[in-house]
């Protein structure tokens, strides 16, 4: 599986910010968005491009992108990050073990540790678990410094289809409304691919 989870003091991150495909990666384009960097990522990882040689060719060819904040991480786990130098905020990234960290408007660097503390040693769980304790560790260091709005967790396993997709657009408090969905949503996120593969054997709703 592959996937990525974000928060922010903006609404909808979730449709702006997180990619994943399957067997392909898994992408994040933050800190004054743009949205087409997330599937120009993908499509290089596609090709078979390294996530580092990726941030590399943008910098030559992306305009504007000193103002962006972005991480990626393909099917074999490497992993790469770019922070922009017209960032103004306190931002951070960093690679881990099978994952990338980033954030920006940090109350401190801590953030950015505790989430990839949190995902290595998680390693047990189910990727979107993971990824949201990661993320909830990184709000328990510090999280933001403004008041965070907005939550997004998207996870691709074997299908065209996201595996899990969720998405809190506006709450005074995103993470705990994200958690609520998957903890609703992860003992049926099987049955809906079953019911898009195999109808015919998916169990009769009620």
């Amino acid at each position: 599986m592959l996937g990525a989870v974000v928060t922010t003091s903006s609404m909808a991150v979730g449709g702006r910010c997180a990619y994943a495909s399957a067997n392909v990666g898994a992408v994040l384009t933050q800190h004054r968005t743009d949205p087409r960097l997330g599937p120009k990522m993908l499509a290089r990882l596609r090709e078979g491009m390294a996530p580092a040689d990726i941030i590399s060719g943008f910098e030559k060819t992306e305009p504007g992108l000193g103002w962006r904040q972005l991480a990626l991480i393909d099917a074999k786990g490497q992993a790469a990050f770019f922070n922009g130098g017209n960032i103004y905020s306190i931002c951070k990234g960093r690679v881990g073990g099978d994952c990338v960290a980033v954030g920006n408007i940090l109350r401190n660097t801590d953030v950015v540790d505790a989430m990839v503390q949190s995902f290595e040693a998680n390693e047990a769980q189910p990727l979107a678990e993971r990824l949201m304790r990661a993320i909830e560790a990184g709000d328990a260091a510090g999280g933001e410094l403004k008041q965070i709005k907005s939550a997004g967790l998207v996870v691709a396993h074997q299908e065209s289809f996201p595996f899990v997709d969720l998405r809190v657009d506006l709450s005074p408090r995103p993470l705990q409304d994200l958690r609520f969905l998957w903890e609703l949503y992860q003992p049926t996120a099987e049955e809906y691919v079953g019911r898009a593969v195999n109808p015919d054997g998916a169990p009769r709703a009620l």
